[in-house]
């Protein structure tokens, strides 16, 4: 195990891990860190946990020192830029007649590199623009075509739950999702009903899918025959939550079963 400092980015959720390099810190403190793109402006989310070492990539980038007064106004600065970089490359874009939805564009802290993110159906040849952007500010450029579960990650939102997207909450990084997921959790396949608002499958059917698993070890699969009262008849649901599962037999009768007693 290593202790390491996480810290997120502006225009990001995801967090990274940092060699905290003897530096005081504290939860929501701004920081600047050396990354590979340069320095790089970030808020503190955790100061101290320890994380396996087989899931860091070592040696570890370190944070530099907290945020002064100057690297504050900077990083301000930086973010009014990056809003006019975004309205500029969206403005030349267009006149290149580029079929992309550039999203956002983000400076890094020393301004050493502009990094925009944009959404498209094909594969861009986005040289010129890149070319045009470099001339007007003089650093590199590096566009980035992202996915639609990126994109809800960033402009985030509201679930049908009713609250905040958990891509743009709290996930740091999308697992992979299957309609398998939720025909587990017994439910109903409508687009309307098991699709997040970017499009994609809820990321939200991942939670309880190793629960529903487990829990249905205990009963005989759907579709199954089994014996009741001496008939042979056949498993056709599951009722997780009362314990019990029904059955048909032959004559079409149906026979809700618990698995114990307490829970009739």
């Amino acid at each position: 195990m290593k202790e390491v400092v996480a810290i997120q980015f502006v225009n990001t959720n995801r967090i990274y891990y940092f060699d905290r390099n003897k530096v005081e810190l504290n939860a929501d403190d701004k920081v600047i860190v050396e990354t590979e793109k340069g320095l790089q402006y970030g808020i503190v989310v955790n100061p101290s946990l320890e994380i396996s070492e087989k899931k860091l990539i070592l040696p570890l980038k370190k944070v530099i020192r907290r945020a002064n007064k100057e690297d504050l106004k900077q990083a301000s600065i930086n973010e009014k830029d990056g809003n006019k970089a975004l309205k500029k490359a969206i403005e030349i874009a267009e006149e290149l007649d580029l079929k992309m939805n550039i999203i956002s564009a983000t400076f890094t802290f020393d301004r050493k590199e502009l990094m925009i993110n944009f959404l498209a159906d094909d594969r861009i040849d986005f040289r010129e623009l890149a070319k045009k952007l470099a001339a007007i500010y003089k650093t590199r450029i590096e566009l980035r075509q992202i996915g639609i579960r990126d994109k809800a990650k960033e402009i985030g939102g509201l679930g049908p739950c009713g609250r905040f997207l958990c891509c743009s909450a709290f996930l740091n990084d999308f697992s992979s999702v299957s309609i398998n997921m939720a025909k587990n959790q017994y439910i109903a396949l409508n687009p309307t009903k098991i699709n997040g608002a970017c499009g994609r499958l809820l990321c939200c059917f991942n939670y309880e899918d190793d629960q529903y698993t487990e829990m249905k070890k205990e009963y005989p699969a759907v579709g199954s025959s089994i014996k009741v009262d001496g008939e042979k008849a056949k498993v056709i649901t599951h009722n997780l939550f009362k314990r019990s599962y029904t059955v048909e037999k032959p004559n079409k009768e149906q026979v809700e079963i618990f698995l114990d007693e307490s829970t009739k």
